[in-house]
């Protein structure tokens, strides 16, 4: 029997503003309707204004469309685009629907496209009208979606639905980042965990509704969403920096002059080659108020060159994981001080807490002692994809009181309290890095390295003394079959390429004849690096 509860019930919960993505970002369009939504750039070269209401009916067409291909709540929805007004759409009527989404970005290479689509298993592919993709495997419906609309190419397999509306604690999407058995692993999030991190937030009074925030980062990446949720759910103004614009620091900068634009979300290093080429052109932006950056580390020569560039502007540090959104954001003095060493990441957001625990689990309080990141926050993910034993290692008991049945978030990220109990992260108790605000396991690319016929042996390495952005760096051994110059870096980097996206290709390959090992037997990452060090 297939359960058809009426329209109005299962939209019921989406269009209020309560626990539901949809409900909370389109809040506005009841509210100020006319306010501007969204600023981008126009197939005609100039500026296009989305209003909130305008917005609005842009996502009830696309509802209409995907309402009526049958789709139950929980059946996943793939979504390939950079972002864009109609992306956002699509986004926000799978949420409507309860239908949960995964942006990928449209240049993923085939193969690991391909492992999303077998570990998700979506009855939905769409893409955006200009998308290039096909040869999609015959399981899953396609469509493409642009301003006229959303048109269905091949329908997807249907499940009778038994589902009568959306609930908070439903997923709203899934995020696939690096996993360490070789495969992407996918954090799953649901409406409540989103929303409750974006009030939190919002809190802290960092958007307003007259802002106008600029997005840098693809759709793919959760900062993107944490961008969006904060400029919407404030009733402010969201700007998408286009890629090919954002690329050449003069074109970026004459963009956030002609959008307005009030303050910058991205990862640090989209302000290096502005920093290094166009530094009087950003001195002169007079309107930039704020700047708030995460992902990477951002060092301090151009953080301090940035607030000198930029002395009214408020400089944010954001850290966080995709498990969570963020944890905390974390506005810097300005001027940085001459004595600053390490940028404070303070306190998680209103409505959670970050406890430091050492290797004994025992509670670190004591400024100055390391220990790693344990988060309390309602805006926890649900877990990862169709994977329990590693959602078990993640999602742990309380430390502090492990019969209550609470759930904390074991971060893996290291950090010591200052003087006043603020936290500065110090890196990681694993092998994950990040790389332009992506978070990469390096784990992945030596296990795709090493399916190389010519390689033995493979070990990854952060190198952050090969230049002003730190670089994956890769020492390798070759096998005996491959022995002298028979495998080259260029042949290994462009085998990685197959699978693996460009942010996650080694900048640097070395072949070595042996692997160090540290004490315990693991290779020994910093005596590799020493042996090309700069």
């Amino acid at each position: 029997m297939t359960l058809q509860p009426p329209r109005s019930v299962r939209f019921a919960c989406a269009t209020d503003e309560n626990d539901n993505l949809r409900g909370y970002l389109l809040a506005a369009a009841a509210t100020t309707p006319d306010a501007p939504a969204l600023v981008e750039r126009a197939p005609d070269g100039g500026l296009r204004t989305w209003s909130y209401a305008a917005l609005e009916d842009l996502v009830d067409g696309y509802v209409d469309t995907l309402d009526g291909l049958g789709l139950d709540v929980g059946e996943r929805v793939v979504v390939q685009s950079h972002h864009c007004s109609s992306a956002l759409a699509v986004l926000l009527a799978c949420a409507t629907l309860g239908l949960p989404f995964i942006p990928v970005a449209p240049d993923m290479p085939d193969e690991r496209l391909a492992l999303i689509l077998d570990s998700a298993r979506p009855a939905l592919f769409l893409q955006h009208g200009d998308g290039t993709r096909d040869h999609l495997p015959g399981t899953v419906g396609t469509g493409r979606f642009g301003d006229d609309g959303l048109r269905v190419e091949r329908a997807p397999h249907t499940r009778p639905r038994v589902r009568a509306g959306v609930t908070p604690t439903d997923p709203v999407y899934i995020i696939f980042t690096s996993g360490t058995t070789g495969r992407p692993k996918g954090v799953v999030m649901t409406h409540r965990g989103v929303v409750s991190f974006l009030r939190g937030v919002r809190r802290l009074g960092f958007v307003a509704p007259g802002d106008r925030v600029a997005t840098t980062s693809p759709l793919q990446f959760d900062f993107s969403l944490v961008d969006t949720g904060m400029a919407l759910g404030c009733g402010a103004t969201l700007v998408p920096v286009p890629r090919d614009e954002l690329a050449w620091p003069r074109r970026f900068l004459e963009f956030l002059s002609e959008a307005e634009v009030s303050q910058v979300h991205g990862v640090p290093s989209i302000w290096r080659p502005v920093l290094r080429t166009a530094a009087d052109e950003l001195a002169a932006m007079d309107t930039l108020r704020r700047v708030v950056y995460s992902g990477e580390d951002f060092p301090l020569p151009e953080l301090r060159r940035l607030s000198e560039l930029l002395p009214k502007a408020q400089i944010v540090n954001g850290y966080g994981a995709t498990e969570s959104m963020a944890a905390s954001l974390t506005a810097l003095p300005n001027p940085i001080p001459d004595t600053l060493q390490r940028p404070s990441i303070g306190w998680a957001h209103p409505g959670a807490e970050m406890t430091l625990i050492d290797e004994a689990g025992r509670p670190v309080t004591e400024p100055g002692v390391t220990g790693e990141i344990h988060l309390r926050s309602p805006a926890l993910f649900s877990g990862y994809w169709n994977d329990p034993e590693a959602t078990a290692a993640a999602l742990v008991p309380d430390p502090f009181d492990p019969s209550s049945g609470q759930l904390v978030f074991r971060t893996g990220d290291l950090a010591y309290r200052g003087p006043e109990g603020e936290l500065y992260f110090c890196g990681r108790a694993d092998s994950q890095v990040q790389v332009r605000g992506n978070r990469v396991e390096l784990g992945e690319i030596e296990r795709r390295m090493q399916q190389h016929e010519g390689i033995a042996s493979a070990v990854l390495a952060l190198d952050r003394q090969a230049g002003p952005e730190p670089v994956l760096t890769a020492f390798l051994v070759r096998g005996d079959a491959a022995a002298g110059e028979s495998v080259t870096a260029a042949a290994v980097r462009a085998f990685c390429a197959e699978t693996l996206p460009a942010y996650m290709l080694p900048h640097h390959i070395h072949f070595v004849d042996d692997i160090p090992l540290t004490s315990n037997g693991k290779a020994d990452r910093r005596a590799l690096l020493a042996r090309v060090s700069h």
